[in-house]
C-alpha cells in the first residue's frame, strides 16, 4: 500500500477510529486502526466488537492494500504532524510516514486477521433521515438519565420506539425518566441503543453535517454522518413500560422562566451537598412563589425563591443535581413543572401544548 492524505482529514478520521478501539483486550488486534484503500479512497476503522467507526477519505493512491497499526500511537503521531501532505507506505507488515522532515516507521499486524467490519442490509432495515440540530438535542435530552448499573443492562440504553405514529427516545436510571419525540414514522422501531453508542455519535458529528441516517436492523444500528458510519450492537431485552410512570394530572403546576428556576436551583444546591443534593421545594399560590430550602448541617442554611404562576400549594423534596440537569436541557424560555404531594412522580416541560420533551423526577423521601 501507498498513498499520500492530508494531514487534518487523516488526523480527524484516525481520533474518531481511537475512540472506539479497544485498550482492554485479549486480542491485540482490537487495539489497532485498520487502514484500507477502496477505491481513490482510504477508509480508516476500527471496532471493539460492541461498536465500530469506519470514516472515508480522499487520498492519492498509488497502490492499493492494507494494514493495521496501533491506534494510540499513530494517532498521536498524526496529529503531532504539522498540516501538510501526509505520505504512507507498507512494506513487511511497517508503515512508513513522511511528512516535512518527519520520518516514522510503525509495525503493524496482517490486515487479514483483523475482524470483519458489520454490515446492514440496507433494502431491508428501518430508515431514518433526521436533522442533525434535532438529533444531536434528542440524544442529549435523554442520555443523560439512562442508568450506569450494568446489572439492568436494557436501563443502560436509550429505548427508541415508535409509538402512535411518532419515533420516541426514553431512558431511565430508576430515579428519573426522560422522553422525547423525534420525528413522524410509518415504521415500527422498538431498540436499545447504548449510551456508549450514542455518545460517540456526538463526537462525530462535525459542523458540516446537515442530516444523519439512521438505519435498524434486527440486532444493530448504523448511524451514517457524511463519509463516517458507526455501527453498534443493540442491547438485549425489553424495555420497562415506561408510561405508566408518568402522572397524566397533577395537583400543583408551577410555570416560570427557565433561568429563574435554575438559579435558584444551583444556590440552593450549594447547601445541599452535604445531604446528597436533598432540596425542599415549596409552591405557594397565595404568595405567587416557587422556593427551594436547603440544609447543610454544620454551615447553615438557603431559601432561594422566585415569582411563578401556581395553581396550588405543594411541597416535595428532590435532588438538586436531577433537577439542575433536567433545566439544562430543556429548550424553552418558560418551564412548567407539577407534581402531586411529596411521593408521586414530578414532570418538567416546555410551557406549551404541543412541548415534545418530558423529564420525570422520583421526589426523595423527606
Amino acid at each position: 500500500m501507498e498513498l499520500s492524505v492530508t494531514q487534518e482529514n487523516l488526523a480527524r478520521a484516525l481520533g474518531a477510529a481511537s475512540r472506539v478501539a479497544s485498550t482492554k483486550t485479549q486480542l491485540p488486534i482490537l487495539s489497532n486502526i485498520l487502514l484500507r484503500t477502496e477505491g481513490h479512497r482510504l477508509m480508516i476503522a476500527a471496532t471493539n466488537l460492541e461498536i465500530a467507526s469506519s470514516q472515508m477519505i480522499g487520498a492519492k493512491i498509488i497502490n492499493e492494500g492494507a494494514i493495521t497499526i496501533p491506534a494510540r500511537l499513530i494517532t498521536e503521531f498524526v496529529s503531532s504532524l504539522p498540516k501538510t501532505t501526509v505520505k504512507l507506505k507498507v512494506a513487511d507488515n511497517k508503515l512508513s510516514i513522511k511528512a516535512d522532515g518527519y520520518t516514522s516507521t510503525i509495525n503493524g499486524m496482517v490486515a487479514d486477521d483483523f475482524p470483519e467490519l458489520p454490515t446492514i442490509n440496507e433494502k431491508t432495515a428501518v430508515s431514518y433521515s433526521i436533522e442533525t440540530g434535532l438529533l444531536k438535542q434528542s440524544i442529549g435530552q435523554t442520555v443523560l438519565t439512562a442508568s450506569n448499573d450494568s446489572t439492568r443492562p436494557v436501563l443502560t440504553g436509550v429505548f427508541w420506539h415508535s409509538h402512535k405514529g411518532a419515533l420516541y427516545l426514553a431512558a431511565t436510571d430508576g430515579y428519573r425518566l426522560s422522553e422525547r419525540k423525534l420525528i413522524a414514522t410509518k415504521s415500527n422501531v422498538s431498540a436499545i441503543i447504548p449510551t456508549t453508542t450514542l455518545q460517540e455519535v456526538l463526537r462525530t458529528i462535525d459542523d458540516d453535517v446537515n442530516e444523519i441516517e439512521v438505519l435498524f436492523d434486527d440486532t444493530q444500528v448504523r448511524f451514517r454522518i457524511n463519509d463516517a458510519e458507526i455501527t453498534s450492537r443493540l442491547i438485549d431485552g425489553n424495555f420497562p413500560d415506561y408510561r405508566q410512570l408518568i402522572p397524566a394530572t397533577s395537583e400543583s403546576t408551577i410555570t416560570l422562566p427557565r433561568a429563574d428556576f435554575s438559579q435558584i436551583t444551583k444556590v440552593a444546591g450549594l447547601f445541599a451537598r452535604e445531604s446528597g443534593g436533598s432540596v425542599t421545594i415549596t409552591a405557594n399560590a397565595t404568595k405567587g412563589t416557587l422556593s427551594l430550602h436547603s440544609v447543610a448541617s454544620e454551615l447553615g442554611e438557603n431559601t432561594s425563591e422566585a415569582k411563578a404562576d401556581v395553581t396550588a400549594d405543594g411541597q416535595v423534596t428532590l435532588n438538586s443535581r436531577y433537577l439542575i440537569e433536567a433545566l439544562n436541557v430543556l429548550d424553552g424560555e418558560s418551564v412548567t413543572f407539577r407534581f402531586s404531594g411529596k411521593l408521586s412522580p414530578c414532570v418538567l416541560s416546555i410551557d406549551k401544548k404541543d412541548s415534545n420533551y418530558q423529564h420525570i423526577i422520583m421526589p426523595l423521601k423527606s
